[in-house]
């Protein structure tokens, strides 16, 4: 799932993704994102560090409270590396980082990294 208020960047990234046979869900809102996670949680979800109605940890924490078998792999989309933001975002839940604007080797090599560490 990628969760960006960004249409041409959830376009790019879905682009990238799907080019593997991988289905990948939309989101512009956080809000939209947590109603279709209760109904299917994936097993990745990329967010980026700003999302449009929401504040990033409390989007990460309300994911990390729903129950479900499966404990998506939670990557943060950022334009800048913010120590203090990836700390805060890590002990909220998230799991790894990518820096924005990022090119189609960029996303598949962090996304077959961090989905391979959780298998």
């Amino acid at each position: 799932m990628i969760v960006e208020k960004s249409a041409v960047v959830r376009k790019v990234a879905k682009r990238i993704l799907t080019a593997d046979n991988r289905f990948v869900a939309e989101a512009a809102t956080a809000g939209e994102a947590l109603a279709m996670i209760e109904a299917d949680m994936p097993d990745t979800i990329i967010v980026e560090v700003n999302p449009a109605d929401m504040e990033l940890l409390d989007f990460l924490r309300a994911v990390r409270a729903m129950e479900s078998e499966t404990r998506p792999v939670i990557i943060v989309a950022m334009i800048e590396m913010d120590l203090v933001q990836m700390t805060k975002a890590k002990r909220a839940g998230a799991d790894d980082y990518l820096l924005k604007p990022f090119d189609r080797m960029q996303l598949l090599n962090r996304f077959e990294q961090v989905t391979a560490a959780a298998a």
